[in-house]
Order: structure tokens, then C-alpha cells, then sequence
């Protein structure tokens, strides 16, 4: 998957994101968005090294990978920008 179908599938994986790990942010849904959106893009890219997520277009390995990267963000942002 290209760059950009990341950053699309990043909105849905940050929304996703948040309806796992509910909570107070400081950053509200539009930074949750912004995190899925890198969760998304970096979850696409470790996946790509190791050989997973590189089918092309959306399916449920690519959302998973997203939706793992922006879990992983969204934790680290919950633990460490506080």
C-alpha cells in the first residue's frame, strides 16, 4: 500500500484506536486522528520490513496494523504527554 492509502486508513485506525483504549486525552479526536495516522504509517512500514501488509488495498491484516500502531502511539502519548 502506498503512503497515502495509509494516512486514509490511519483515520479508521485511530478511531479505532480510541474505541479500544477509551480515556481522558488532552488532544481530543482530532489528535487521536493525527496519531492514528502515524500509527497507521509506521504500523505500514514495520509491517512492509518484516513481510506483513504488503498486499495492496484495504483488508483486514492492513487495518490491523493500523489499528496496532495507533494503539501503540495512543499509549505512549497517555503515558508520557501528561
Amino acid at each position: 500500500m502506498g503512503i497515502i492509502s495509509w494516512i486514509i486508513l490511519g483515520l479508521l485506525a485511530g478511531i479505532l484506536a480510541k474505541w479500544i483504549m477509551p480515556g481522558k486525552d488532552g488532544g481530543g479526536f482530532i489528535m487521536t486522528t493525527l496519531l492514528g495516522i502515524a500509527g497507521a504509517v509506521v504500523g505500514g512500514w514495520v509491517g512492509s520490513l518484516i513481510g506483513i501488509g504488503t498486499a495492496g488495498g484495504l483488508s483486514l491484516g492492513s487495518i490491523a496494523i493500523a489499528t496496532v500502531g495507533a494503539l501503540i502511539l495512543l499509549f505512549l502519548y497517555n503515558r508520557f504527554a501528561k
